[in-house]
């Protein structure tokens, strides 16, 4: 006898969507992400029944591998970071499809060899020519990836789709991601890039869009008329040893801000879509960034630090400056918190707070609405001095879910009110287990569906909106020294005390 789950919702059930026949191709598939995210995700992808039975996945990198070399690089991967159980079944009808081509970008022959990987593949297991090529290469090598594809006709589209994954950083500003997209433009059209934000694949950030659309109880008050403030919060209890090569001369701002945050709040604040279809989304998003601007001063809307020596927990850690790979005299911030506004009826007057480091107190990713407080409080102050502002918290990571601060009265024969907690986690609410951002993420590429994918206007659009900050920045000298462990600079709690509000404690 097999017994329903009664807590298992019924629509949890419905059919997934599984992709078409096709290939991938990772370039830098011997780096860091490809071993902890891509080749895990596509794994778990195969393991859900999620891939075409002819899928096949082929590496480009410089290493002297074989196929079997590859594979074995894959399975360990897998094992050690899949989301799902290994099982050697799924293994093996995947192994069946892994290739690997060895060679430089630069390298014509290496491009013409994996040319004729993918016609053999599409031969022997039917990909119907359909190509995904995801560049997990730094970003002064996307041009040269892009024309290389272009000229072993790898991006033609007559004979299947071809589709192009970039990561972030999109450029360093506006002037360089206008060129990287020019780039680009000129051998895939827009329909067929994927710029990779994988924070945009995490369950709770497109639980946003279900929260204020599905429920009339939100909605109403989102806006300037009760909403104070909206702090977006990206902080990570790690430092930056053995990445200087990647974050040397990026810094915080342009790696964390530029993309995920500004995305993060296209989504808080942007006007209710005529529908979900892809190109509506970006829409209403675009409407967002080309409405919002740094406030000024800059010199007081916005702080920058870097992490010095102190204590990670019970841990004593070096600060950024004796980091491995870092020079002595590095100006690149660690932190950075900018105050942005949104010229609009809904959101005139509400000051966006963003802000993301490293060697923060915790690792956490919020976004806080902080609500204005009642305008007359029938209390005598010795009744409600522990009550803060109400706020509505969504948890990105690491303990998914909504929080909902409000006032109530603590038990007792006196009148005192004091802020509670109502809480939803997803992890208690559901049954099943959140796939990862990058499974989500492959998976739409795979299916050709743009969603969570930012468009040229986005990524542009967003550079404009910071980049005045990181020109100020650069003519204002070094970035202040914070101490490990702590919650950032002296100068991030100064740029909201002078509007008398203080940074909501995650």
């Amino acid at each position: 006898m097999s017994w329903a789950n009664p807590l298992r919702d019924p629509r949890d059930l419905r059919l997934p969507r599984i992709a078409g026949p096709s290939a991938l191709v990772i370039f830098g598939v011997t780096g860091d992400l490809s071993r902890r995210k891509l080749m895990p995700a596509v794994y778990d992808l195969a393991n859900r029944g999620l891939l075409p039975p002819g899928f096949s996945l082929v590496g480009f990198g410089r290493r002297p591998w074989s196929d079997e070399d590859f594979a074995a690089t894959f399975r360990e991967a897998a094992k050690k970071h899949s989301r799902t159980e290994f099982r050697d079944d799924v293994w093996d009808r995947l192994a069946e499809g892994i290739r690997f081509v060895q060679g430089e970008f630069h390298d014509d022959d290496a491009f013409d060899r994996l040319s004729q990987t993918l016609t053999a593949l599409d031969r022997t297991r039917g990909t119907g020519g359909n190509t995904a090529f995801y560049l997990s290469v730094p970003p002064d090598a996307f041009p040269t990836v892009c024309e290389q594809l272009e000229r072993s006709g790898l991006a033609d589209q007559r004979d299947g789709w071809r589709r192009v994954v970039i990561e972030k950083p999109f450029g360093h500003d506006l002037d360089s991601a206008k060129k990287l997209n020019a780039v680009l433009s000129g051998v895939f059209p827009e329909q067929s890039v994927f710029r990779i934000d994988h924070y945009l694949g995490k369950e709770t950030v497109q639980n946003i869009l279900a929260l204020r659309f599905a429920n009339q109880l939100f909605e109403p008050t989102w806006n300037s008329h009760y909403v104070d403030s909206v702090q977006i919060t990206m902080a990570e209890d790690i430092g930056l040893g053995g990445r200087a090569g990647y974050y040397d001369g990026i810094g915080a701002a342009r790696d964390v801000i530029q993309n995920h945050l500004l995305q993060l709040m296209a989504l808080i604040a942007m006007e209710e879509p005529t529908s979900f279809h892809p190109a509506e989304l970006q829409a209403e998003k675009i409407k967002v960034l080309s409405a919002a601007s740094p406030v000024e001063p800059l010199d007081e809307t916005s702080a920058r630090g870097q992490y010095g020596p102190g204590w990670q927990g019970s841990e004593k850690v070096v600060g950024l400056l004796q980091e491995e790979g870092f020079s002595h005299t590095s100006t690149t911030e660690t932190f950075a918190a900018i105050t942005v506004e949104i010229a609009s009826r809904r959101w005139a007057g509400v000051p966006f707070y963003l802000r993301t480091g490293k060697r923060l107190g915790r690792r956490v990713t919020e976004i806080a609405l902080m609500f204005k407080r009642a305008p007359h409080l029938p209390f005598d102050d010795t009744m409600t001095g522990e009550l803060g502002q109400n706020a509505l918290v969504i948890r990105v990571q690491p303990d998914e879910g909504v929080t909902l601060r409000f006032g109530s009265k603590v038990p007792g024969s006196s009148m005192e009110v004091r802020d509670v907690n109502m809480d939803f986690s997803y992890g208690e609410a559901f049954t099943v287990s959140s796939p990862e951002a990058y499974e989500r993420l492959i998976l739409d590429v795979l299916l050709g569906e743009p969603s969570l994918f930012p468009v040229n206007a986005e990524v542009e659009l967003s550079w404009k909106i910071l980049d005045p900050v990181l020109q100020r920045w650069e003519a204002g000298g070094k970035p202040e020294e914070y101490e490990s462990g702590t919650w950032g600079p002296d100068s991030a709690d100064a740029m909201l005390a002078r509007t008398g509000r203080t940074w909501r404690r995650p």
